[in-house]
């Protein structure tokens, strides 16, 4: 199969040029490869991190922002600010704004957007671009369009992490990302019930057919504690760690169900903002505290 195949947008495919190039493809990845289409990191960036499901409502925006925050609360006490960025590849329902407390419309210099900032992270979304009112009603090849101009049009400056909220499933999004930009890894989401788990094993198993690594597994709701102090596992239980294992990754952390998450993403504070010495706060705090040295084995895409 030729280059020129692959770096074909998919809509340009017939079915069956589809079947022929892209099936194949996706099913035997190149041996090395760092993703679907070979893309270039914009200069400056030295890691990019997918968070990923594959089903909706399990919290991964806000467990994106979360991250983010808790991120640049250590790479700042490295001696490194604003180091962070989070992309929200969210097109139609774009949340991350609200949760960390941005609104107002990026600056743009020529043909290149200035992303906006809140707790030392740099951030883009569709969110800033349209009216909180104003559906978008796109198809593919307008989302995949968007996603490459969000990763290549946008002044990042030096980051040490770029965390790209995607969007549920398996679909436009993802195939433009693992198109457009060099993933160092991906972080699942899931909550620990049957129907969110298997999902996002599938999920799991899209990036490793495109050769991205999993950095691991976040299980989010896992369980509920009562004013009396006993623990209700709401949703099940145990379905993070099997799809960790399924997958032939890690746990990375088991967020607890607390009001106060969803409270505090309401006001645009992250609750490692919010609390960053309470229950939840330490838990994204050491999730993004075993993500970063498995960054730091590899080499860095530009030298810093």
């Amino acid at each position: 199969m030729t280059a020129a195949a692959v770096s074909r947008p998919t809509w340009a495919h017939t079915p069956a040029t589809f079947q022929r190039d892209l099936v194949p493809f996706w099913s035997n990845p190149a041996a090395g490869s760092s993703n679907l289409g070979a893309g270039t990191a914009p200069k400056g960036i030295a890691h990019s991190v997918a968070i990923a499901s594959g089903k909706g409502g399990v919290g991964k925006s806000t467990f994106a922002v979360n991250l983010a925050c808790a991120l640049a609360q250590i790479l700042t006490d490295r001696g490194r600010p604003d180091r962070v960025g989070l992309l929200d590849c969210d097109i139609y329902g774009p949340s991350v704004p609200l949760m960390i407390g941005l609104s107002g419309r990026p600056e743009i210099e020529g043909d290149t957007l200035i992303p906006m900032e809140n707790y030392g992270v740099k951030v883009m979304s569709m969110g800033f671009l349209i009216d909180e009112n104003t559906p978008v009603v796109w198809r593919g090849p307008m989302i995949m369009k968007t996603i490459q101009q969000f990763v290549q049009n946008v002044r990042w400056g030096e980051l040490d992490v770029l965390l790209i909220d995607l969007p549920p499933g398996t679909g436009d999004a993802q195939l433009s990302l693992v198109q457009t930009i060099p993933l160092d890894g991906a972080i699942l989401v899931t909550t620990p019930q049957l129907a969110a788990s298997q999902v996002a094993r599938k999920g799991g198993l899209m990036f490793q057919k495109v050769n991205v690594p999993l950095l691991g597994v976040a299980e989010n709701m896992s369980f509920f504690v009562d004013p009396m102090g006993n623990r209700h596992t709401v949703f099940g239980e145990g379905g993070g760690q099997i799809i960790a294992d399924a997958l032939g990754t890690v746990l990375l952390g088991q967020v607890p169900l607390v009001e106060e998450i969803r409270a505090c993403g309401d006001t645009g504070r992250p609750i490692v903002v919010c609390t960053p010495d309470g229950d939840a706060g330490k838990i994204f705090r050491a999730i993004a505290e075993t993500v970063l040295p498995q960054l730091t084995k590899a080499a860095p895409r530009e030298a810093n």
